[in-house]
């Protein structure tokens, strides 16, 4: 709930409420004017304004930026969802056709989905909406909440989480790790796409693991470790396209989705074969803030890449509700 220091409402200025909310996200009277549509010098009489009105300083200044005080960011959630609900009022009713509608919306994930999803979508965007433009962006799983908070990105997907309460979660897909070899791997003979790779073999095996920070562990070493045993892990590589390809060229291996694993076997050469041990299934889903769930042209985004992802669950246990 939105709490404002004691004042005469008659007299006070709604507008400075959407000076305040612009300040709260840029930390920056200039930038905040650009957002509004105010001069620096305007923004700064309003920031004014709103001090004598709300009895707070609301901001401290840090060199170039202006930091918030904690009662400042105490009204941050509840003032935008606010404004957003007046400005969904005063809009009227919310019509969405696909195939004239005009907006740019940003999904960020893992490069798995720059495979599994954005061909499709392309295909969908030309067909359905060809005004409407989607862009595939870096996943920060540090800091997801905060670029679906600040507008930068519409929907994240990626393993379930625990979540704030503003954020909404659909699943999607269950997402098993596969490992891959390229066809031919000098220590795997005998083995064929689907068996099992016996555990000494695996761990004796040369690695290669996805991890945008560089850090050479994952679920799979915790499972390892959970037996008493580990593996060499010899390169770390961001992204599981390059994963892939250097796997088909070397004689590393790696453990990557099995929906992944599947969808670039056939192109790459590779062997899908079974991990040795039993790894945790992530729950592969898409959030997004609570503000975006009755946006017409939000709905039709997610239901577009569920009819793109979900499909990926087949073979797999059923999707919670």
């Amino acid at each position: 709930m939105l709490i404002i220091h004691s004042m005469n409402m008659a007299t006070f200025d709604l507008n400075l409420l959407r000076v305040l909310d612009a300040l709260l996200r840029e930390g920056s009277t200039t930038a905040a004017g650009r957002r509004v549509g105010l001069s620096q010098p305007a923004v700064s009489a309003a920031l004014a304004r709103l001090r004598d009105a709300l009895g707070d300083p609301l901001f401290v200044r840090r060199g170039p930026r202006l930091d918030a005080t904690d009662y400042a960011r105490s009204l941050a959630e509840p003032l935008r969802q606010h404004l957003d609900s007046l400005q969904r009022l005063l809009s009227g009713p919310q019509v969405f056709d696909a195939a004239t509608a005009t907006a740019s919306f940003r999904i960020s994930g893992a490069d798995f989905f720059g495979e599994l999803l954005m061909p499709r979508m392309g295909e969908i965007l030309l067909r359905e909406a060809p005004g409407l433009r989607v862009h595939l962006t870096d996943l920060v799983p540090s800091n997801y909440v905060d670029t679906l908070e600040r507008y930068v990105v519409d929907i994240a997907l990626m393993p379930r989480a625990e979540l704030p309460d503003w954020i909404e979660w659909r699943p999607l897909f269950h997402s098993p790790f596969a490992m891959i070899a390229r066809t031919g791997h000098p220590r795997l003979a005998g083995l064929s796409s689907g068996d099992a790779v016996p555990l000494d073999l695996f761990c004796g095996l040369d690695h290669v693991l996805m991890s945008p920070e560089g850090k050479p562990r994952a679920m799979v070493d915790d499972a390892l470790a959970r037996m008493g045993r580990t593996r060499r892990v010899v390169m770390t590589l961001p992204f599981f396209g390059g994963i892939c390809r250097s796997v088909a060229t070397t004689d590393l291996v790696a453990m990557v989705p099995l929906q992944m694993a599947r969808h670039m076997a056939p192109t790459l050469g590779l062997t899908v074969l079974e991990p040795a041990l039993p790894v945790p299934v992530p729950l592969i889903g898409m959030v997004w803030h609570k503000r975006a769930t009755t946006s017409p042209a939000h709905r039709w985004l997610r239901e577009r890449v569920a009819e793109v992802l979900r499909p990926l669950n087949e073979g797999q246990p059923d999707l919670p509700d």
